[in-house]
């Protein structure tokens, strides 16, 4: 695993739930990628983590990976509680089911074809890429507002 590729991503909803984008940047040398995609029904976690999940899938063979994001979430999910939650079985603290388990399986997933750094910024404090990422997030939910003209 040699090549260094950094992941940029955020993630951003209309409500909470509600109306949902993400962002990511993927960058190797001198050369990036912007992806980007939303959804209609989810949340800003579950945002969050689709932007991490999209950009990982989009690398084409086994990399070491900064992932730089601004949730806690996604970070202290990665590296804090995910291990526990596995050892309850998908069970946290408070004894309740852990939420979006179906992207932390795919995160969990990911983790195992990469080698990933998870890294936490202040969001909305001037960091180009992320407010690049939260752009990309929004401009994300106006298209699938601008193609579902009429759905709620």
């Amino acid at each position: 695993m040699s090549t260094r590729v950094e992941l940029f991503c955020d993630g951003a909803c209309s409500g909470n739930p509600g109306v949902g984008g993400w962002g990511g940047i993927l960058r190797c040398g001198a050369t990036e990628k912007e992806l980007s995609g939303a959804e209609w029904e989810t949340t800003n976690n579950r945002m969050e983590m689709t932007a991490a999940i999209r950009g990982l899938e989009a690398l084409t063979r086994p990399c070491e990976v900064v992932v730089t994001t601004d949730s806690q979430y996604l970070v202290k999910g990665m590296t804090e509680w995910l291990s526990g939650w596995i050892r309850r079985g998908w069970v946290n603290s408070k004894k309740e089911p852990v939420l979006n388990r179906d992207l932390w399986e795919r995160l969990l997933e990911l983790s195992k074809t990469h080698r990933i750094q998870w890294t936490w910024i202040r969001g909305h404090n001037g960091h180009a890429e992320n407010e690049r990422c939260d752009a990309l997030a929004r401009g994300a939910i106006d298209e699938l507002r601008k193609k579902g003209q009429g759905r709620r």
